[in-house]
């Protein structure tokens, strides 16, 4: 009987286990929907247009379509007809920058939404890195109160767990990055000059 109790027991901690691996998965697929339906229809052509940038096929087709016009211009004049674009191919040339131009603003763009999108999913591990830290910091002062009412427990001083049992304040850990950042980049900036006297010593 025991067995068997403990066989359910698993079966039942599994499927709990399997239940928030689903509604984690779910809650990330409906993150990604959402963005994408907030796309529009431009949206999505330069983004299609942008995979197919990225394509080895997309280069071959430059190249074969340079290849095709410098040699069908260098061919006509064999059978005496006047070349639309001769040497050195200027309207070739402009066709080029034109696409790079364009190529170059589809790319960006589509960079621009990445970056926009990157910017939430960071906003959304910030938060839950914060709010982990504060279930951490409860669970702590939990287990410093369970150790204090337990009779068959030592009681010995931790000021390690008596300092992790407060969650900290973001805007404090920012305010001393902050700090942190600019302390190092006056050193960097101080180490980087040096005064020196007419005998040429070094004074700084």
């Amino acid at each position: 009987m025991p067995e068997h109790t403990d066989e359910e027991s698993l079966m039942n901690t599994e499927s709990s286990d399997n239940k928030q691996i689903n509604q984690n998965i779910d809650a990330v697929l409906n993150f990604y929907a959402r963005e994408e339906s907030k796309m529009s229809f431009a949206q999505h052509l330069l983004e299609r247009i942008s995979c197919f940038i990225g394509e080895p096929m997309f280069i071959a087709l430059i190249l074969f379509f340079a290849v095709i016009w410098i040699t069908v211009n260098l061919v006509l004049p064999l059978y005496s007809v006047i070349q639309f674009d001769p040497p050195p191919f200027h309207f070739l040339q402009g066709i080029i920058g034109l696409s790079a131009l364009l190529t170059a603003t589809i790319v960006v763009s589509n960079q621009n939404r990445l970056a926009r999108l990157e910017e939430r999913r960071a906003h959304l591990d910030l938060k839950v890195n914060l709010l982990t830290e504060q279930k951490t910091a409860k669970m702590i002062g939990l287990l410093e109160e369970l150790r204090f009412d337990l009779p068959n427990v030592k009681n010995r001083p931790d000021s390690e767990a008596t300092e992790l049992k407060y969650a900290m304040n973001p805007g404090q850990v920012l305010a001393a990055l902050d700090e942190r950042s600019e302390i190092n980049q006056l050193q960097q900036s101080s180490a980087g000059t040096e005064v020196v006297d007419v005998d040429g010593h070094k004074l700084v």
